[in-house]
C-alpha cells in the first residue's frame, strides 16, 4: 500500500477542482442519482490518491438537465511523494552459512532494480526479511484527474449508453464540453474525444451563447448570472417548491406535491418559473385520480385541492424559463391540458357502455405470460383459489368468484389504455357506477394492494381472498417456467409478490396455509395443460422457501432479532401467521421469562451436544422400550414425556406456544435428575439406544416448537 509522504513541497498549491460534463438534456428521473455517482466517484479517487490536503475536505455535486459537475476543495496541484514497500525473502534463506548471497537475494534484489548491499531488513513478528523502500515521485493532478474522471464515467449506473458521431465513447447522452478548472487555472485534457477549458453553456434560450468560468469557487455563482442556470439540484428543488407552495396559498389553495414528481420538473428545469393555469369546471365530474393523474403523469403539473381536499380545477406548471408573455405560456398550457382531460371525458363515457362483465372474454387478447396464457386464464386460476380461500374465511364464494372474474377487466378499457397505473381505481369506478356490489367493486381496486413497500393492504374479506389468489398464482407460474429472480434481478417483482402475500395475511391475520395453496396453484397450471413448464414438487419446496424467506427482513423491520426468526423457522411453519406466532411466543420467553428460556436452552444445548452425532430423527416417547429402563429417575422422565406429549401437541396445533414452552420447562427438573443419576453410553448397547431414543423424543418435542439451539440470549438482554 502506497504511503505518502507528508514533508509535501511548499510549492504544491491547494485550491478547489471544478469538473464539469456538459450533454444534451440528460434522462430527468436519473439526473440525481447520476450526479452523486459522478461526484462521489472522483472525490474518493482524489480521497485515496492522496491528492486532498485535508482528507475531510468536501465535494458539492451539481447537476441540470445539460450538465453534471463536481466541485472539490482543498485538492493538491501535485501528489505528495510516496514510498513503496516491497517485502522479500527472509534473511535465512536469502543468505547462506558462509554469509553470501542465495540466487533467492539476487533475484530479489534484480527485481528492485538494486545491489543485494542495498536492501534493507524488515523485522515482522520477531522474524527478519529482506525489503526494499522505493521513493515514487508524486504526479501532477493535469495527470491523474484524466484517469479519475474516466474511470468515474465508465462507473455511472448508465443501463444503455449512447453512442454519436464517430465518437467511440458511449454515455448516457451525447457529450458536447468538458470543463476542468484547478482555482483559476485550466487543466487541460481530454474527456470523451473533447479538449476541457473553462467554457461552458447556459440556458439553451435565455443564454445560448458560449461564455467562460474564472474560478472553480465562482462557478454556481457565474452559471446563474451569466447562464441563467440554477446549477444546484438542491437549491433549484427549494425555488420550486416555494413557487408552487406560493401560488397555491395566493388562491387559498393546497399543491399536491409528490415527491417523485418534483424530482422530475428539479430534472427538466434550469430556470424555473412557476404558473398558475386553470381548465374547464366541467372535468371535475371525472374521478379525481383520472384529473390527478392527467395532470402530473402527462402534463408534469402539480395539481390544486382546496381546504376539503377536493380537487380544484387549477394546477401549476414549472416552466424553464421566464417568458416576456406568461400570459401565452398559460393560455398554452390550459389548451393542452384540456385536450387532454376531454379525452379522458371521452373514455369515460365511451368505457360504460360496456359492462365489465361483458369484458371478461376480451381478457383472452391480453397476454399474462408467453408460457402461461393470458388475463383470461389467470383470471380464472384466480377465481378458483380465492374461491378456496374464502371458504376457509367463510365469506360468500360466489361473490369471490365474480370478483376474480371482474378484477382484471378494467385491462381492456380505454381509461386504463391512457393511464395504465389507474387499473383497478378506474374498475371500481367502472362496478360502482354500474351497480356491483360494494365488496366487489371494492375488491377489483384494491387486490393490487400493497403496491409497494409500506403501501396499505386490502381489507379482510373478498378483496384479500383475490390479492392473495392473484399473488400465488403469479409466483407458481413464474416459478415454474424457471424465471426466479437472482440478484438485483426480479423482472415479475416477486419479491414485491412475496411481501405482498405474506403482509395481507401477517397484518390481516388469515390463518392460512401458504404450502396447501401453493400446491393448488401449481395443479391449476398442470389441469389447464401447461405442459411445458415445471410444476413438480421442487419446483413448489424452492417457491415455499422463497417466500418464507421475505419473512425475515419484514420480522426485522418489525423489531424482531434474526436468531427468533432461526429459531422459529427451524419447526418449518406453513403458515405465516402461525411463524410470528411463534416469534412473538420465543420474544415474549426471553425477555419476560428470562429464568424459564435460560433453563430449556441449557437443557436443549445438553441434548443437543449428547445426539451431534446421532441421526435427526422424530420419536414418541410411547416408542421407548419400558422393559430397558433401569433407573427411577428415567422411569420418572419417560412417564412424565407420556403424560404432557399429547398436551403438547396439541397446544402446537392452537398456536398456543407459550403454554408449550411452561410444559417443557415443567419437565426440566426431571431431565437434570437424570443426568445426574443416568448414564446414556451404558455398556449394554440395548439399554444405551433406549436412552438415546429417550433424548430424541424430547428433542423431537423441543424441535415442534422452536430450534432453541438458535436463540442466543445475549442478544435480548435489553429486553
Amino acid at each position: 500500500m502506497p504511503v505518502p509522504d507528508r514533508s509535501a513541497s511548499t510549492e504544491n498549491k491547494a485550491d478547489t477542482l471544478l469538473i464539469e460534463i456538459g450533454t444534451e438534456e440528460l434522462p430527468p428521473k436519473a439526473l440525481q442519482s447520476l450526479s452523486d455517482a459522478f461526484s462521489g466517484s472522483i472525490g474518493n479517487a482524489l480521497r485515496e490518491a492522496c491528492m486532498l490536503s485535508d482528507s475531510n475536505s468536501p465535494w458539492h455535486s451539481f447537476a441540470s438537465p445539460r450538465r453534471i459537475a463536481v466541485k472539490i476543495e482543498q485538492v493538491l496541484s501535485v501528489q505528495p511523494d510516496q514510498e513503496q514497500l516491497k517485502k522479500g525473502p527472509s534473511v535465512s534463506a536469502a543468505f547462506g552459512k558462509n554469509g553470501s548471497p542465495t540466487p533467492a537475494a539476487e533475484g530479489f534484489a534484480r527485481s528492485c532494480g538494486v545491489a543485494v548491499s542495498e536492501l534493507e531488513t524488515l523485522i515482522i513478528d520477531k522474524k527478519q526479511w529482506l525489503a526494499y523502500t522505493r521513493a515514487i515521485p508524486g504526479k501532477s493532478l493535469e495527470t491523474i484527474i484524466p484517469e479519475i474522471l474516466n474511470d468515474a464515467i465508465r462507473q455511472l449506473p448508465i443501463p444503455k449508453r449512447m453512442r454519436w458521431g464517430d465518437c467511440e465513447h458511449g454515455f448516457v447522452r451525447p457529450v458536447h464540453w468538458g470543463l476542468a478548472l484547478h482555482g483559476h487555472a485550466v487543466l487541460d485534457f481530454e474527456v470523451m474525444g473533447l479538449k476541457t477549458g473553462r467554457i461552458t453553456r447556459g440556458h439553451r434560450f435565455h443564454a445560448p451563447e458560449h461564455f467562460s468560468i474564472g474560478d472553480a469557487d465562482r462557478y454556481a455563482d457565474e452559471l446563474q448570472q451569466k447562464g441563467f442556470v440554477i446549477a444546484d439540484y438542491s437549491s433549484r428543488k427549494s425555488i420550486i417548491q416555494e413557487q408552487v407552495n406560493r401560488l397555491a396559498e395566493a388562491n387559498s389553495l393546497k399543491a399536491l406535491i409528490d415527491p417523485e414528481l418534483l424530482d422530475e420538473v428539479v430534472g427538466l428545469t434550469e430556470w424555473p418559473v412557476a404558473l398558475e393555469g386553470s381548465f374547464d369546471e366541467r372535468f371535475l365530474k371525472l374521478p379525481e385520480e383520472v384529473l390527478i393523474e392527467t395532470m402530473t403523469a402527462h402534463q408534469k403539473y402539480f395539481p390544486l385541492v382546496d381546504q376539503s381536499n377536493r380537487i380544484a380545477s387549477r394546477f401549476i406548471v414549472v416552466t424553464n424559463l421566464d417568458s416576456q408573455d406568461p400570459e401565452r405560456v398559460r393560455k398554452g398550457n390550459e389548451r393542452v391540458l384540456g385536450a387532454r382531460l376531454a379525452d379522458a371525458e371521452f373514455f369515460w363515457h365511451t368505457d360504460q357502455k360496456i359492462p365489465l362483465v361483458d369484458r371478461f372474454d376480451r381478457l383472452k387478447t391480453v397476454v399474462f405470460h408467453n408460457r402461461l396464457g393470458s388475463i383470461f386464464d389467470k383470471s380464472q386460476r384466480i377465481a378458483r383459489l380465492a374461491k378456496k380461500i374464502s371458504s376457509h374465511l367463510g365469506l360468500d364464494e360466489a361473490a369471490t368468484e365474480l370478483a376474480s372474474r371482474l378484477c382484471k377487466t378494467d385491462l381492456v378499457t380505454e381509461m386504463v389504455g391512457e393511464f395504465p397505473k389507474l387499473q383497478g381505481v378506474v374498475g371500481r369506478y367502472y362496478a360502482d357506477a354500474q351497480g356491483i356490489e360494494t365488496s366487489i367493486a371494492e375488491a377489483v381496486e384494491s387486490h393490487y394492494l400493497p403496491r409497494f413497500s409500506g403501501d396499505k393492504l386490502p381489507a379482510v374479506g373478498i378483496a384479500s381472498s383475490v390479492a392473495i389468489a392473484d399473488r400465488i398464482d403469479t409466483l407458481c407460474g413464474i416459478f415454474a417456467c424457471g424465471d426466479i429472480p437472482s440478484g438485483e434481478r426480479d423482472p415479475f417483482s416477486l419479491r414485491r409478490a412475496s411481501l405482498g402475500v405474506l403482509r395481507i395475511l401477517i397484518e390481516n391475520r388469515i390463518d392460512l396455509d401458504l404450502e396447501e395453496m401453493i400446491s393448488r396453484g401449481m395443479r391449476q397450471y398442470r389441469k389447464q395443460g401447461w405442459n411445458n413448464i415445471d410444476t413438480g414438487r421442487k419446483v413448489s419446496q424452492n417457491l415455499m422457501e422463497y417466500v418464507f424467506g421475505r419473512s425475515r427482513q419484514l420480522m426485522s423491520n418489525q423489531g424482531y432479532e434474526t436468531d427468533l426468526w432461526n429459531a422459529a423457522m427451524a419447526g418449518k411453519p406453513t403458515r405465516p401467521l402461525d411463524l410470528v406466532n411463534r416469534i412473538e411466543s420465543i420474544q415474549k420467553l426471553v425477555s419476560e421469562e428470562r429464568e424459564m428460556a435460560e433453563s430449556i436452552l441449557a437443557i436443549n444445548k445438553r441434548i443437543s451436544n449428547i445426539l451431534r452425532n446421532e441421526p435427526n430423527e422424530p420419536f414418541s416417547p410411547t416408542s421407548i422400550d419400558m422393559d430397558l429402563i433401569e433407573n427411577e429417575s428415567e422411569q420418572e422422565l419417560v412417564k412424565a414425556l407420556i403424560d404432557m406429549e399429547s398436551s403438547v401437541l396439541e397446544d402446537r396445533q392452537r398456536g398456543n406456544y407459550t403454554k408449550g414452552f411452561h410444559s417443557l420447562f415443567s419437565i426440566c427438573t426431571r431431565i437434570d435428575q437424570f443426568f445426574d443419576n443416568v448414564l446414556v453410553n451404558a455398556e449394554n448397547p440395548a439399554v444405551r439406544n433406549n436412552r438415546i431414543k429417550l433424548l430424541q423424543s424430547i428433542r423431537s418435542m423441543f424441535l415442534d416448537v422452536v430450534d432453541f439451539s438458535q436463540i442466543r440470549i445475549e442478544n435480548h438482554d435489553e429486553c
